[in-house]
């Protein structure tokens, strides 16, 4: 039998500082494997247990939670320490009440916050491609690497508010002026504003967006922005 591809371990002064582990202790730490999310952003379960919530003492304690099924990211149970958890992920940790959704916050790209137990089943999904496929319907590419056959109108760069682990499209929320966005990279990440206008790329700029943050306005690309609502947030973010 073959095995996956790519090395099990990094170097601790090379992990991203969200992980929030501690450099000075052993020389290795556990990675994230190819999966729903990019490596650069995403928190690779064990260290999720063991670093960020804190949950357990150790990696063993770890290997025990998520060999044992007591981790559920999105309502599925992921029995792997290497799977990548990311944006807007829900964690649900079996013996527990408390419910985890992971957001930019505090200039931190991914931060787990404590959500109601009600909003588990709820998602928020950017649509990153839009492809055409035999029969003539279409298929959506979401940011975190799921996708779906629907015949819901949409566009890249909206949002869906997904029902999971169904994948029922619940509401769309559609990339336009007054619509508020959170910044999910750099140091602004997790600071929310709204689209004053949508600026269109050029040859040397990427697509962009004036954004109203606070009484200030400022301009920055549309990737580095996820759309979360109108008026108000759709599921819970803070």
């Amino acid at each position: 039998m073959g095995t996956i591809a790519g090395s099990k371990k990094l170097k601790r002064q090379m992990a991203p500082m969200f992980w929030r582990i501690n450099r000075k202790d052993k020389r290795f730490v556990i990675t994230v494997r190819p999966g729903s999310h990019p490596k650069s952003r995403s928190i690779p379960s064990a260290v999720l247990l063991r670093d960020v919530l804190k949950c357990v003492n150790n990696l063993r304690e770890a290997k025990s939670s998520i060999y044992g099924g007591k981790v559920k990211v999105d309502g599925v149970i992921q029995k792997s320490l290497h799977h990548s958890i990311g944006l807007m992920d829900v964690i649900e940790l079996e013996g527990t009440d408390d419910v985890y959704r992971l957001v930019p916050k505090n200039g931190q790209i991914l931060v787990p916050i404590k959500i109601d137990g009600k909003e588990k089943s709820k998602k928020l999904v950017r649509v990153k491609s839009k492809t055409t496929i035999s029969g003539g319907k279409t298929q959506l590419g979401f940011h975190d690497g799921r996708t779906i056959i629907t015949d819901t109108d949409m566009n890249v760069n909206d949002v869906c508010v997904l029902q999971i682990p169904e994948q029922k499209i619940l509401n769309v929320i559609k990339f336009e002026k007054n619509s508020q966005v959170i910044i999910i990279k750099g140091a602004n990440a997790g600071r929310i504003g709204t689209i004053n206008e949508i600026k269109e790329g050029t040859f040397t700029l990427p697509k962009r967006i004036s954004l109203l943050i606070d009484d200030n306005t400022v301009e920055i690309p549309i990737n580095i922005t996820m759309l979360i609502g109108k008026e108000k947030p759709a599921i819970q973010i803070i």
